[in-house]
Order: C-alpha cells, then structure tokens, then sequence
C-alpha cells in the first residue's frame, strides 16, 4: 500500500453501534471514534462489545497511532476508550463536552492518568503528522458533535460521524452547511457518511419538535412522570426540564451515568438547568406527584440500569406507583426490542402508563433520513463514497442512492468491519477482509470468553448440565457407584428413574471396557450419556464426565 492511504472500519459497519474506524498513511495512523456496543439476546453473560484492534497490535502499529479522534460523546463512539488506552498510547481529541464525558470514563476505569486529553472546538484546524484535521459542527442528539474533514497526503477526507440537518436544534447551534460547501470546493476524495436511518424516507425531525409532544405530556399527567433515555442524551433533558420549568415541577435524577453526563454538561455550559429546579431524589419521593418529573437510565430495558429494576420493584429508593406516566424517549437499538416491550409491559402490570414513540410525539431521531443523506452527497460531491454506521441493509441502500445522484457503482464501497479500502487520488481498492470479530467484555475480563463459550452458555440454559464422575480401580474395574449431578436439565419426580438408567449404562461401558482390557475414557462415557439422555428425554444438556 505504499502511496496509498488506507481506511480501515473496526466498527459500525455491518452492525448499529462500536463505532471505530482507522485512517493510515505509510507510518501515520488516526483512529476515529471507539465506541461499545450492546450484547444481543443470545450473547448469555456478556456485558459490552468492543471492536477488534487486533490489526493495531501487529508489528510496530500502535507506535504509529498519532491521535485519537472523537465525533462526540455517546457510548457507541467513546465507550471502549477505557480498553483502548491499556494497548494504545495517543491522545485523545475531542470537543469540550465529549472530553468531559471521557475523562469521566477513564477516572472509572482508574487510566485516566495515562491518557493526553486534548480540547479543541468546531472551525479549528489541527495538524497531527502528515494529516491537517478540520473538525465541523454537525447536529445530533448530543451539544458539542462534530464531523472531520481531514486533509491526507493522497487527498481530503470527510467523516460525518453521526448527523442530521437539524435547522432548528435544541442548543440553537445548526451545523456547519457553509464548511461541508468549501469542502465540495476543494474536492473530496472520499466520504465517509452516517447510514443509521437510510431505510427512512423524508426528513429527521427537529430536536425542537418534541417540545410540542413533552409540554402535551406534561399538561395531561396527574402524577409523577418518569423520563427514560439515554444518560448521555443531554438535549433530551434540556427538553424535558423546559417542559418541567413550564408545569411547575421539580426534576430529579436517578443513575450515577446520567448524574455524572448532566453535572458534566452543566458545568461546561452545555445545558441550563436552574439550581432550584434539580432536587434530591429522597426528596422528590417524598414530594406530591403531581410535582416531579424523574429522569432515569434503561431506555433499551436494561435488566440492571434504574427503569429495569422499577419495573421489577427492585430499586431502592423508588417504586412505580398507580398513576406514573412513564416516557420512553429513545429508539430501540436493533436486538432489544424484546427487553424493551418486557419492560414496558411490568411496567403497565404495575399501573404506569407508558409512552413511547409508537403512540406519542416523545422521540426523534438523531440520524439524518434518506433526503438529509441525499443533500449531504450533493453538498460533498465526492469522488468515492463510503457508507459507514449501520447494519448491512443500511450500507446498500446508502450505496442504491449514492448511484441515483450519478456516483458510479465503482466508485462506491459497502464492506463490513475489518475489510481494508486503499485510496489513492484516482482510485479505490478493496481489499480481502482481515480476520477479527467481536470482542466481549465479560465482568472484568476482556476477551477471556468467545464464540464457543458463548454457545455453551446457550446450550446451558436451553436443555441444562448433567455431570457425571466414575472411579475405577487400577485394571479399570469401576470402583463403587458413579456420583450423578443434573441442573436446569430434568426436575426431581422424573430425575431417581433417569439417574439409575444412567448408573446402569456406565456400569455396562466400564464393564465392557474392562471386558476388552482397556481403561474406558471421559469422552465414551459422555457419548454413551448423550444418546441415552436424548433418547429418554429428547433433550441434549451440556455433559461432562470425569473418569477417575
């Protein structure tokens, strides 16, 4: 690849979430964004997904890391940072709120101290090694969000990040048209833009349009209202405190996430919340409910953040009570809709009445929709395009409309995460897909566990265990009963009848082994356990047996 610049996508392509992509030029290197994503229902156990950087760790790359930038400060963009820090020294760029929200993250994870944090604000031009960096405005869900245009040896790249066109933004800070013109001016090489929502027509709303649908709630609700989204989506709080500041009540704030984003975002003046407005939780619970609004983490019903554990009535402070009207304002990340609408019915099961944007005006979107997507095209007019952030689907369609704006099929690449495209100023190259996959961060491990143990987890709680350890004598007589234990696989009345059948067929394969002067083996008494408990119970739970 000499004289060629290489892009690498880590994340986010193929998939909604762990956002990383790399930007290499012979020994210069830029990663944008490293970001998490959510384990699906049948990752058992898991608790995070980071990218595979596998590719950084071969040879002498990660000396040639020169910086890590970041578009803003939603967890699918910044939340593996903590790990990538352990393996990568560079620093980190980032806006001023972004950078908030990282230091927070990293004095979590207790590496804060390794890291170089480096500020910056929209409109500035930073030169790292041979790349001159333009980070621009863009409007999102989230203050302080920006795009790169990034100047390479080969030719001048922009990243969007995540946008959308928002004319009338919460924060009053519309995105940058006037830059992404000046780009197109100079020519684009590449661009590398936001797919989420390509399979929706029309426009994204305005942030601002949710005011209306808040103020609606607001004026209708007799009790408590309790605000689900995400801790980091501060423009959503801006609006429901508006709402809160117009029907006299007191907002509190349950979650140390979301208390730590709006402290945040507070002191940096990225959200104005009046003093008097924000109370205690143990005083809000205290307070008449026609008073309060609570704003709460686990809009994707997660089974451990604050709407999780009220909607089972295990939080320690608050309890769901007759009357709650409860917002969900967030969209389901792909893969949690089932979590979700669980959610929403305990919920329901213990009298709140649940808004969410099915049946009321309480979300938009933070992605840009097919026209949005349209018009950047236009505004950009690049040479090659590249779509990036969304599953497959999304890539393609993003691709079909690029060629309807007159961008050849050639010109135009859709690859998943680990697939290199080379670039140089007249041509594109995609190359074979490297090896890698997910890496899942179990508890404190990791990548400790993959694929197979993930699977076994499935086999676990799909049909259980039965484990099963024989002593045998030195000329492999059996030596005294086999001890049989069984968990999730059968109950108690069926179990005495099974676990004798089971004695008798071990006794029978030690026996024959014996028989034909060979010691018999964990793995013939597993496969004889198999077909017996399969042809008994129909069932195949995890075995394991342990000759002695």
């Amino acid at each position: 690849m000499t004289n060629a610049l290489r892009i690498l996508p880590l994340g986010g392509l193929g998939e909604i979430g762990k956002n990383m992509t790399i930007i290499e030029y012979e020994d210069d290197i830029l990663i944008v964004d490293a970001g998490v994503m959510f384990p699906e229902n049948d990752m058992l156990g898991v608790d995070l997904i980071i990218p595979d950087y596998n590719y950084l760790m071969e040879g002498d790359r990660r000396s040639k890391v020169r910086a890590i930038l970041i578009t803003h400060g939603h967890e699918d963009h910044i939340g593996a940072l903590p790990h990538l820090v352990e393996d990568i020294a560079a620093p980190i760029y980032a806006t001023p709120l972004t950078l908030g929200l990282i230091e927070n993250k990293l004095r979590e994870a207790k590496n804060l101290h390794e890291v170089e944090l480096v500020s910056f604000r929209a409109g500035e031009v930073l030169q790292i090694g041979p790349f001159t960096v333009e980070p621009f405005h863009v409007a999102h869900s989230i203050p302080d969000c920006v795009g790169f245009g990034i100047t390479t040896p080969v030719g001048l790249i922009v990243h969007t990040g995540d946008y959308k066109f928002d004319h009338t933004p919460i924060d009053s800070w519309p995105p940058d048209f006037a830059k992404l013109a000046e780009f197109s001016q100079r020519g684009v090489l590449a661009l590398l833009a936001d797919s989420t929502n390509a399979d929706r027509p029309g426009w994204t709303e305005s942030e601002t349009d949710l005011l209306e649908g808040f103020e609606d709630v607001f004026r209708k609700a007799d009790g408590r209202i309790i605000v689900a989204t995400f801790a980091s989506l501060i423009s959503r709080v801006q609006i429901a405190a508006a709402a809160a500041l117009k029907y006299n009540r007191k907002m509190a704030i349950a979650g140390r996430s979301m208390r730590d984003a709006i402290k945040i975002a507070r002191k940096l003046g990225y959200l104005e919340l009046p003093d008097d407005l924000i109370v205690d939780l143990g005083v809000a619970v205290k307070m008449p409910p026609s008073q309060v609004v609570i704003m709460v983490t686990g809009s994707q019903g997660e089974p451990s953040a604050v709407l999780g554990r009220l909607a089972r009535g295990q939080h320690n402070q608050l309890s769901i009570q007759e009357g709650d009207t409860v917002i969900f304002s967030a969209h389901p990340i792909p893969g949690n809709e089932e979590l979700i609408y669980r959610t929403i019915n305990q919920l329901y099961r213990r009298g709140a009445l649940v808004l969410y944007d099915r049946i009321a005006k309480v979300h938009v979107s933070g992605h840009a929709s097919r026209e949005e997507m349209k018009l950047l095209i236009n505004l950009i007019r690049p040479l090659f395009l590249i779509p990036v952030h969304g599953e497959l689907r999304h890539l393609k369609l993003h691709a079909e409309m690029g060629k309807t704006l007159g961008i050849p099929q050639e010109r135009i690449a859709v690859v998943e995460n680990g697939t290199p495209i080379d670039l140089t100023p007249y041509s594109m190259t995609v190359r074979d897909r490297l090896p890698g996959g997910y890496v899942f961060v179990d508890g404190a491990g990791v990548g400790d566990i993959g694929w197979a143990e993930v699977r076994d987890r499935d086999r676990l709680a799909q049909a259980g265990y039965f484990f099963a350890v024989i002593r045998t004598s030195d000329r492999g007589e059996m030596a005294g009963r086999p001890k049989l234990s069984t968990r999730g696989f059968i109950n108690e009345k069926e179990a005495e009848e099974l676990l004798k059948g089971a004695e008798e067929l071990i006794a029978h394969v030690v026996g024959e082994a014996f028989v034909a002067g060979r010691k018999v083996t964990d793995g013939q008494v597993e496969s004889a356990l198999s077909r017996f408990l399969y042809d008994e119970t129909g069932k195949r739970p995890v075995i394991e047996a342990v000759v002695v």
